[in-house]
């Protein structure tokens, strides 16, 4: 095992910056958030901090308030002496006022290291000092060796260790289905070519391995687990990596909640961990404890909006019994917003991910203490992180490509990622670029005791292995599946869960046509080209042959998922000789509002025949748009509720107002043997295979 060199060096102070939606709701017109290489105009800290170490990401996310950044000058003593101070101690002194520094400055960062961190302010070093005479007295009788904690993070079987992790590099997996709820498909893999084993059924958070503080909370927010959540939680508390693809606004709750125990209990048993080991050092200062990691952060939570961090916080409050929230106000000030922006027509899921502050550039620090929460804390002072992929990003790079920093998330141990599939509406590669940041050797040492670093942080890759990872996502697609084959490979194992769908189509209500029709693609790269040309050569010339109705126009509406593909259909209709006689518009996500209302106004009134409609359009605004007659996918939504929306919203809207007859509107939808994902959620599990594989036609109708 290759021995730990850090390196020094000092981060620069820039900071870029970039457009992402509008704090508060004001850009979310689907205004793509790519990363601009420009200056943030947040305030930049000095180079270094008071104690000589290097400081922490300088950005308004993660300032301390006016009373945290004054300079707090501690008492800095070898730490056994400390320990046996407080263990002695008889006369139970107050808090001095003022505490001098004792001891050469070369060994300040390691004792701070020592004790947690935590002496930042009398009130803190109170509380561990408290704690600290309470780890002493404290027995082990919670460390259970059937824990999986204890397995996996604090005594890892080395042998097992090491075999599994031979098996993820030589990328040997064994595979098995499971059996799920509602006829999910689950697919369980484990690293090896042995028998992947079955998980034992857990009914309520009483069966789980929880420290003592969470589990009257845990009781009472959760109370007993459904068949879903059964499923899902031994995969979750027993560390495994989990891919889950049915995440719904209705079972978002509950699945948060259940994230957050998880996320609270690893913290706090980490955090114990090291603090009862403080207590044997004191008698054994020969002993090796290896507990922890580079840095301090342990959790890493990625959100969509500051509104769906609210939502994170709340529940991680209501499941810890905490006397003192510090910065709460601040950050309710600066996160939450409580007034209702949509009506009812919105559907829930719209409404569930742009409620309240709809803003995703975000980064905040929480920090534990014995009896506070403190938010804000500076990265390298917390234990969990709250970020937006975009916030992140822009926090790792605030010094500039060649000047980043991720040392903060070089031992993040649990990642969780909350509705993924709107992360995929946004710049999927700030996604990747964070996963590729995670678990990396740090630059600098950042005061740790690299002796009590765990062993398999001090093996390079490793602790990428070890990490476990959980997306939350509402369906599956071919990113997040990479990310799964390359992310997500956990030595105790990984499980992908998929539901079965009866497909959108029998949701629809209208006995309207709808016309699937494939065409030949030999390969992925090449698929948009295949497209492109099935559509110029076949469903352009059909378009000139329907009907022009005296009382209006054709009402074509073509929906583009993507908006490369739309600005190449676009520029199509405006200078083939082949669109010349067909009057167009166009909607998507860059177009602003008064020519969004031009176009639908035109739209209505036929000076239109055909409306071009980008996919992300519809995800920011959900557009209802009236006077539609036929509807012609140019390929398939990720998302099913929009087939749905398309289908009998607009076309059962102009059926409702009389301006249509139901057997006179039709569907149009081209696909090909690479489109499996999207083509299941809306034909159906059973439909599938079927439609990409049968050799008879390549055109298949529903009614």
């Amino acid at each position: 095992m290759a021995p730990f060199r850090g390196r020094g060096g000092s981060r620069g102070s820039g900071a870029p910056r970039g457009r992402g939606r509008g704090r508060g709701g004001r850009g979310r017109g689907g205004r793509r958030d790519t990363f601009t290489k420009a200056r943030i105009e947040d305030p930049v800290e000095d180079g270094s901090d008071s104690d000589g170490g290097v400081p922490d990401i300088p950005s308004s996310e993660e300032e301390e308030s006016s009373e945290e950044e004054e300079e707090i000058h501690t008492t800095v003593k070898p730490y056994s002496a400390l320990l046996q101070s407080f263990q002695d101690s008889t006369t139970k002194e107050k808090h001095r006022n003022k505490r001098r520094k004792l001891g050469d400055e070369s060994h300040q960062e390691e004792d701070i290291r020592d004790v947690s961190e935590e002496v930042e302010s009398d009130s803190e070093a109170g509380e561990e000092e408290q704690e600290v005479v309470e780890a002493i007295i404290e027995d082990d009788s919670d460390e259970d060796d059937e824990d999986p904690f204890e397995a996996h993070f604090a005594n890892p079987d080395e042998n097992e260790l090491s075999l599994r992790l031979k098996a993820i590099n030589e990328n040997q997996w064994a595979t098995r289905k499971a059996a799920a709820a509602d006829s999910a498909k689950c697919l369980i893999s484990t690293p090896g070519t042995g028998e992947v084993p079955s998980k034992h059924r857990i009914k309520s958070p009483k069966d789980l391995k929880l420290k003592q503080k969470l589990q009257s909370p845990a009781l009472e927010v959760l109370s007993d687990f459904n068949a879903l959540e059964r499923d899902l939680v031994p995969y979750i508390f027993d560390y495994q990596d989990l891919l889950f693809g049915a995440r719904t606004a209705r079972n978002a709750t509950r699945l948060r909640q259940i994230a957050c125990l998880h996320a609270l209990n690893h913290i706090f048993k980490t955090r114990d961990r090291v603090v009862k080991n403080n207590a044997r050092l004191v008698k054994d200062e020969e002993l090796e404890c290896r507990d922890q990691g580079f840095t301090r952060p342990k959790v890493l939570i990625l959100l969509e909006t500051r509104q769906a961090c609210v939502r994170y916080v709340e529940t991680i409050i209501s499941l810890c019994e905490i006397e003192q929230q510090e910065n709460k106000k601040r950050f309710v000030d600066e996160y939450s917003q409580t007034e209702e922006k949509f009506s009812d027509d919105k559907p829930e899921d719209f409404r569930e991910l742009f409620e309240g502050n709809d803003d995703n550039e975000f980064r905040i620090g929480m920090k534990f203490t014995r009896k506070t929460a403190k938010f804000f804390s500076k990265f390298y002072n917390s234990d969990i992180i709250f970020a937006s992929p975009l916030g992140l990003r822009r926090a790792i790079e605030n010094g500039g490509p060649k000047q980043k920093d991720s040392d903060f998330l070089s031992s993040i141990e649990v990642v969780i990622v909350d509705q993924a599939d709107a992360m995929l509406m946004q710049n999927w590669e700030h996604v990747e670029y964070v996963f590729d940041e995670l678990n990396l050797r740090p630059k600098d040492l950042h005061g740790c005791d690299i002796s009590r670093v765990r062993k398999w942080y001090l093996d390079e890759g490793t602790a990428a292995h070890i990490r476990q990872t959980i997306v939350l996502s509402a369906y599956l697609t071919p990113e997040l599946n990479n990310l799964f084959s390359k992310h997500m490979q956990n030595v105790t194992g990984r499980i992908k869960y998929s539901p079965s769908y009866d497909g959108a189509i029998t949701q629809i209500g209208l006995q309207i046509k709808q016309t699937f029709s494939r065409y030949d693609s030999p390969s992925a790269p090449n698929d948009p080209d295949a497209r492109f040309k099935y559509f110029t050569s076949t469903i352009v010339p059909a378009l000139s042959k329907y009907p022009k109705p005296p009382d209006g126009g054709q009402g074509i509406v073509i929906f583009i998922p993507s908006y490369l593909d739309f600005v190449r259909i676009r520029n199509y209709f405006a200078n083939s000789t082949a669109t010349q006689n067909i009057s167009f518009g166009a909607i998507s996500e860059y177009v602003n509002v008064p020519d969004v209302r031009r176009a639908r106004s035109h739209f209505l009134t036929g000076r239109h025949s055909v409306l071009l409609y980008t996919g992300r359009a519809h995800h920011f605004r959900r557009y209802q748009i009236r006077g539609v007659k036929r509807v012609i996918m140019y390929a398939l939504p990720e998302n099913p509720i929009f087939y749905q929306e398309l289908v009998s919203g607009y076309l059962g809207t102009s059926i409702s107002e009389g301006k249509l007859d139901a057997s006179e509107a039709a569907v149009r939808v081209i696909f090909s043997k690479w489109d499996g994902f999207r083509l299941e959620r809306v034909v159906g599990s059973k439909r599938v295979a079927g439609m990409l594989k049968d050799t008879n036609g390549d055109t298949f109708d529903f009614i």
